[in-house]
C-alpha cells in the first residue's frame, strides 16, 4: 500500500497549523456542494477522467495529497488513493472514516446542506400515498431459452396502481399479453412465426387470455441494504392464462424524485405452473429441437407517479 491513513485529529491539527496539503473530496459534486471539509476541493473518483482531472489540478506528483470519502463503509477514498499512487503520486494519505469520522470527532463541516449526513432517504414514503403506473415508461423484458438459443422481447403494462396505507403496500398491475414482442429476430422472416407461436394455445393463448394480472399481497422493506441491492421483498399472486399462483421476488425501489418512484426486479418463473407446457420435458418425451426450458427470465421496470 503506497498511502497511509490519517486520523481526523491528525488532519484537523494539520489544517489548524496551516501545514500545506491538498485536500480532495472524492464524492460527486452535488454531495460536495451539500457538505465537505473546510478547504477541500472536489474531484469525483467515480468519473472515468478522475486522474486527468487530478493531473490538471496537481501536476506535481511530489505534493502532499489527502483524500477523503463518505465513511469506512465506502471504498471511494481508498480507490482514489490507489489510483493516485499507481500513477506516481508519492505523498498520498486517506482520511480515516471520511466525512463520518470527521463529523463524529465534532469538527467543522461546510456546505449548503450539512444535515444531509444525518438523513436517511426512505425507499418508500412514511405517509399514506397512492401511485399510478406510467405504462409508457414501464416495461417487462422477457427471456426464453432452449438448448441452442435465447429469444427475448417485451411486454407492455395496460394499467397499474401502488398504494401505501397504514404502513402496508398494496397494488395490482395488468399486463397486455397481446403486446408481446420479439427483439432478437427483428428483420428475420422467422419472427412472425415465433410471435404467432407465443400467442397461440401452445404458449400464452392470448386470444383467450389477453390479460395477465399481478396483485401484491405483501411487500416488506429489507433493512440496511446498500442502495445497489434490492430493498423490498415482494409477494403476490400472478394470474396468467386463467391460472393463479403465488409469486415472490426481490425488487429495488429507487429514492423518491419529484413524486415519482421507479421499481426494478429480475427473477425467473416456471411457465409450467401456468399451464404453458409446450416443449417441456416434464410433460413431453422425445422433443428433439422442440425442447424449450421451463424457466422464463423477467426484467421488470416500473415508473409510477403520485396520484392527484
Amino acid at each position: 500500500m503506497g498511502f497511509r491513513l490519517l486520523s481526523p485529529k491528525a488532519l484537523h491539527d494539520r489544517l489548524r497549523e496551516h501545514t500545506p496539503c491538498i485536500l480532495i473530496d472524492t464524492l460527486m459534486d452535488d454531495h460536495f456542494r451539500a457538505v465537505h471539509l473546510p478547504g477541500a476541493i472536489n474531484v469525483c473518483v467515480y468519473e472515468v477522467i478522475f486522474l486527468d482531472n487530478i493531473a490538471r489540478l496537481i501536476p506535481g506528483k511530489d505534493q502532499e495529497i489527502v483524500v477523503y470519502g463518505s465513511s469506512d463503509k465506502s471504498l471511494d477514498a481508498l480507490t482514489a488513493a490507489e489510483k493516485l499512487t499507481s500513477v506516481g503520486y508519492q505523498r498520498v494519505s486517506v482520511l480515516d472514516k471520511g466525512l463520518a469520522g470527521w463529523r463524529a470527532s465534532g469538527y467543522k463541516l461546510e456546505g449548503e446542506d450539512v444535515g444531509i449526513l444525518e438523513r436517511v432517504e426512505p425507499a418508500w414514503p412514511s405517509a399514506d400515498t397512492s401511485y399510478a403506473v406510467d405504462c409508457e415508461q414501464s416495461f417487462i423484458h422477457w427471456f426464453g431459452r432452449n438448448r441452442t438459443t435465447t429469444h427475448h422481447g417485451t411486454l407492455q403494462l395496460s394499467s397499474g396502481e401502488i398504494a401505501m396505507r397504514d404502513g402496508l403496500v398494496s397494488g395490482a398491475f395488468d399486463i397486455d399479453m397481446t403486446s408481446i414482442r420479439n427483439i432478437d429476430l427483428e428483420g428475420d422472416p422467422l419472427q412472425p412465426n415465433l410471435l404467432g407461436h407465443l400467442m397461440s394455445e401452445d404458449f400464452f393463448y392470448t386470444r383467450m387470455f389477453p390479460r395477465a394480472t399481478f396483485t401484491i399481497t405483501t411487500a416488506q422493506q429489507v433493512e440496511e441494504v446498500p442502495s445497489s441491492l434490492p430493498n423490498f421483498q415482494v409477494q403476490g399472486i400472478l394470474e396468467l392464462r386463467g391460472l393463479t399462483n403465488d409469486l415472490d421476488f426481490l425488487a429495488t425501489v429507487s429514492p423518491l424524485q419529484e413524486g415519482e418512484i421507479k421499481i426494478e426486479a429480475h427473477f425467473d418463473i416456471d411457465r409450467t405452473r401456468w399451464a404453458v407446457l409446450y416443449g417441456s420435458s416434464r410433460f413431453f418425451e422425445h422433443l428433439g429441437y422442440h425442447l424449450v426450458y421451463n424457466l422464463i427470465s423477467l426484467h421488470i421496470r416500473l415508473a409510477a407517479r403520485i396520484m392527484t
